[in-house]
């Protein structure tokens, strides 16, 4: 088995978003060129209490990052105007509650323990 190495962070931010957890991680390639990380991490919690996290991740590289943000605007622009802001679904609504207690030593925290992919994996 590969030994698997740390690639250094360079930057990071976390969005909580009720059940889920959005990280935003930039990082750098053994070549020095950065490229963003983007993960969703879902909490499901256990009839006996216990939970789990379920995670995806996207790679993205600088030369994908202007057509990425412009069909990103794009999409989201005709779901704004088709049907605003608000959250649709009852469950979605549930799901979506944000959590009142986010202290941001604890986001930087659990960003830079929750990347756990690097770059050689891929």
């Amino acid at each position: 088995m590969a030994e698997r190495v740390e690639q250094e962070e360079i930057f990071s931010q976390v969005l909580r978003a009720g059940r889920r957890t959005y990280f935003f991680d930039v990082r750098a390639t053994k070549a020095d060129d950065y490229y963003l990380t983007v993960t969703e991490s879902k909490k499901f919690t256990h009839d006996d209490g216990s939970f789990h996290y379920q995670k995806h991740k996207i790679y993205l590289y600088k030369e994908d990052f202007s057509d990425f943000h412009e069909m990103l605007k794009k999409a989201t622009d005709y779901i704004v105007a088709e049907k605003g802001n608000e959250v649709i679904s009852e469950r979605h609504q549930k799901d979506y509650k944000k959590e009142e207690n986010t202290n941001s030593e604890d986001s930087t925290e659990s960003a830079k323990d929750f990347t756990d992919i690097s770059f050689d994996d891929i």
